[in-house]
């Protein structure tokens, strides 16, 4: 049976780990605040160290903030704990993973390879990575579906509904601490 690791399991996690039980794999998940045990049953997950789920991951997923934690979270040293037959999935932010230490993990074949949406410097792309056969790299496409990019629409009214009618906090905040 494979192991998906998640790294953040928040709303997108969660909902990666829903669709990943359909596939009958192991799930380990990682984040900055351990989910409670009802939830963890809910999802079928299991929590670990950050070095226990790269360790023990057949696939590692990325669905974390950029913030001054997660910056770099990935770089040589835990591409050095991932089996060589893992592959890494960054579809959150770019500098959660170092680009160089990810080209150096990808040529000597530390990882077996990479999905990417997102890159550290973006619109840029590590001229290597190009180059890598075994890195699939999309160009931060990862929401444009007609669906995701109606309700994506949608949220935006709400949320200018909320402030500048309503006078109230937006519903679809990204940073609440604007608010506190």
């Amino acid at each position: 049976m494979k192991v998906l690791g998640i790294i953040g399991m928040g709303r997108i996690g969660r909902a990666v780990a829903r669709r990943a039980r359909g596939f009958d794999m192991n799930i380990v998940y990682n984040d900055a605040r351990r989910l409670s045990g009802d939830l963890e049953r809910e999802y079928g997950v299991q929590y670990r160290a950050l070095s226990e789920l790269l360790k023990e991951s057949d696939f590692v997923t990325i669905h974390a903030p950029l913030n001054e934690q997660t910056h770099h979270l990935i770089s040589d040293d835990q591409f050095r704990l991932m089996k060589k037959t893992a592959y890494l999935v960054n579809a959150a932010r770019g500098p959660i993973v170092d680009e160089k230490a990810l080209v150096k993990a990808l040529r000597e074949q530390e990882i077996a390879g990479c999905g990417l949406d997102v890159y550290e410097n973006e619109p840029s792309v590590a001229a290597e990575l190009l180059q890598m056969p075994n890195a699939l790299l999309v160009p931060h496409i990862g929401s444009a579906s007609i669906e995701t990019r109606v309700k994506m629409s949608l949220m935006v009214a709400e949320n200018i509904i909320a402030v500048l009618v309503k006078r109230r906090r937006p519903p679809n905040i990204v940073n609440p601490n604007i608010y506190e």
